[in-house]
């Protein structure tokens, strides 16, 4: 996906642009350039910005008297802050082999645990820089693209039983019809939504039976490592499956990401994240069974639907009617919330999750 003409990520960029005759005001995100000294001694730097950049004393000495801001490499992280392109699961889950906590998503974790109990002003501002970027990349990855839903539940449910099934098929079918799917990119129900994302590709019969595949480690606890090795040997037996999109936090470290996403916006500030997740699903979202964190994003999602602070209210879509008006009566309370308002034609509640579909087409299209 494109993104702002003024911000360079590759070195093929960062060539062009020298090329052109000026890289004077751009942004040069995390780009390797120790090997372009000769043209950083050169160009003109006047009000561009360095992002994360190695490059020779000489060359960045010259780039700052000639008016450029260089952001350093800050040495000792378990992952780049000023990083130009979402991750990968394969990213993340480099090294697993080895164990899971010699991944860059556990050390990134542990990390983001160590400088928070120390109150440490800078690495709050790398955490800063880090998720800014993150949203940057997101964006990038979502425009001119398709139309967004959201899919929220619970990161316990365990794989292989039908309510993972469902929410598979849920993926699937969002992903079939047109949309772009979006989860909070962990493990249960998120991973399930993402799985049918990917198996979107290949025929009915494979998502079954990788859903049964998955059932053999059918969560994350005790072992992440052998949760995300039957993840990625599903991969393996069927590769190149569809796109979707994962958006993940370290602020809940005994979530992993999950393997089936195929862009993920993983962030240390889970309010940003949550936030950031609902404000892109722009054709609504659907909500799976959860508990508390399921429960927060139903009215974060609903607040600005009442007071339509985004424009007018996107769909809403309630699954298991059970679960939303016995277990956590969220629903009556979101129903009374909608009365009399533009948000009352958005919302919906089904009772199983082969309807979330039609019930979403539904509702985008209610006058």
């Amino acid at each position: 996906m494109p993104h702002s003409p003024f911000e360079i990520e590759s070195l093929a960029e960062f060539d062009a642009a020298v090329a052109s005759g000026s890289i004077s005001g751009f942004r040069v995100q995390s780009v390797d350039l120790t090997a372009r000294t000769r043209l950083l001694l050169t160009a003109d730097v006047h009000g561009a910005v360095f992002l994360g950049c190695p490059m020779a004393e000489e060359a960045a000495r010259r780039v700052q008297r000639d008016g450029a801001l260089v952001f350093p490499v800050v040495p000792d992280l378990p992952f780049d802050p000023y990083r130009g392109a979402l991750y990968t699961a394969d990213e993340l889950f480099a090294g697993l082999a080895r164990g899971y906590e010699e991944t860059p998503d556990a050390r990134s974790y542990a990390w983001f645990r160590r400088t928070r109990a120390e109150h440490d002003i800078f690495a709050a501002v790398i955490r800063g820089m880090h998720d800014e970027s993150m949203s940057n990349a997101l964006d990038e990855r979502l425009r001119a693209g398709r139309p967004v839903v959201g899919v929220m539940g619970g990161h316990a449910l365990a794989r292989g039983g039908e309510d993972y099934a469902g929410a598979a098929r849920l993926g699937r079918a969002l992903v079939r019809a047109g949309f772009d799917v979006a989860t909070g990119g962990g493990p249960g129900a998120m991973e399930a939504a993402n799985l049918g994302a990917y198996g979107a590709e290949f025929d009915d019969a494979t998502l079954d039976e990788a859903v049964r595949m998955l059932g053999k480690a059918p969560s994350f606890s005790p072992s992440v490592a052998q949760w995300a090795d039957a993840a990625f040997a599903v991969r393996e037996r069927w590769p190149g499956g569809g796109d979707s999109i994962g958006i993940p936090t370290w602020f809940y470290g005994h979530e992993p990401p999950n393997a089936f996403a195929g862009h993920i916006a993983k962030y240390f500030t889970n309010a940003l994240r949550e936030d950031g997740l609902l404000a892109r699903s722009t054709a609504g979202v659907v909500f799976l069974p959860g508990a508390a964190g399921t429960v927060q994003e139903v009215f974060d999602a609903a607040t600005p639907n009442y007071y339509e602070s985004r424009g007018a209210p996107r769909p809403m879509v309630l699954v298991n009617r059970d679960h939303w008006t016995a277990r956590l009566p969220a629903w009556p309370l979101l129903s009374a919330l909608a009365a009399g308002r533009s948000m009352a034609p958005r919302i919906a509640l089904v009772d199983t999750v082969d309807e979330a579909p039609q019930a979403l087409l539904r509702l985008g299209a209610a006058d």
